[in-house]
């Protein structure tokens, strides 16, 4: 059994909480949080507390909070020599105050408070200083059905960049279809089974074998329409940064692109 103190409770303490809450072999021994209200609807099913001098004791203490507050928060854990993690991917795990063992416990996955998550689809990227306390963080993986990766400090915040990309990016490309189709009366579930099958291709094929559209042809004149039909200035500037860089992938020209739009 495994015993854990979380210290945060954002969208990853929380779903961090769910998830070692139904393992058979976690036990979380308490829930910090600096501002206890948000603990309150859970105060039923573990010890809840606002104060740092009251932590209990536990195999693992994992900070999940902002970025910004990581190191700041590990600096006043009254205790030494425990192991403590973070669940960031850009803090380095030299920030953590060194008067503790310090690793990186990072699920590489979206999160929000509101929408059920099964940890089976959530790689969990780990680092310590001591090469002995991997075990326990690979069993903790482990333990809630995730996969765990041992990844480096640079290798994480690459990967969390990468993230940014494919997810929140992606999210707002999908805002602005979003805004598109609505602008026109059209709903945007109607494209809801490309998303789905863009995301299942990925899963076969390498982004560059799974690239379509008229970017990679180079369709020079549906490029000029698109760019005809897109009255808002950012979503153009979007659609032809995307498309140069498109091309510039598949090693198409772009001039051709160029001059007809400016027709």
């Amino acid at each position: 059994m495994i015993s854990v103190v979380i210290l945060g409770a954002g969208n990853v303490a929380t779903h961090l909480f769910n998830a070692f809450d139904n393992a058979d072999t976690v036990t979380v021994n308490q829930w910090f949080n600096r501002n206890i209200d948000s603990l309150q609807s859970y105060k039923n099913r573990v010890d809840i507390t606002d104060d740092l001098a009251q932590l209990k004791e536990a195999d693992l203490y994992i900070i999940a909070v902002s970025d910004d507050a990581v190191a700041n928060l590990s600096t006043k854990l009254p205790f030494e020599n425990r192991l403590v993690v973070h669940t960031s991917g850009t803090v380095n795990i030299h920030d953590l105050d060194k008067k503790n063992r310090r690793g990186v416990f990072y699920p590489l996955q979206t999160f929000s408070k509101s929408a059920a998550l099964d940890f089976a689809n959530v790689p969990i990227c780990i680092e310590t200083i001591d090469k002995s306390d991997l075990k326990i963080l690979k069993t903790l993986s482990k333990a809630i059905g995730s996969k765990s990766h041992k990844v480096n400090t640079n290798q994480r915040k690459s990967l969390h960049l990468a993230a940014v990309f494919v997810n929140n990016f992606t999210n707002q490309l999908y805002r602005v279809a979003h805004e598109i189709t609505e602008d026109q009366g059209v709903e945007f579930d109607i494209l809801k089974p490309l998303i789905m099958e863009t995301a299942k291709k990925v899963q076969e094929l390498s982004p560059y074998n799974a690239q379509t559209g008229p970017a990679k042809r180079n369709d020079k004149k549906t490029i000029a329409k698109h760019l005809e039909l897109l009255k808002n200035e950012q979503h153009k500037a979007i659609y032809e940064l995307l498309t140069a860089s498109i091309q510039k992938t598949h090693g198409v020209s772009t001039a051709a692109t160029v001059r007809a739009k400016k027709k």
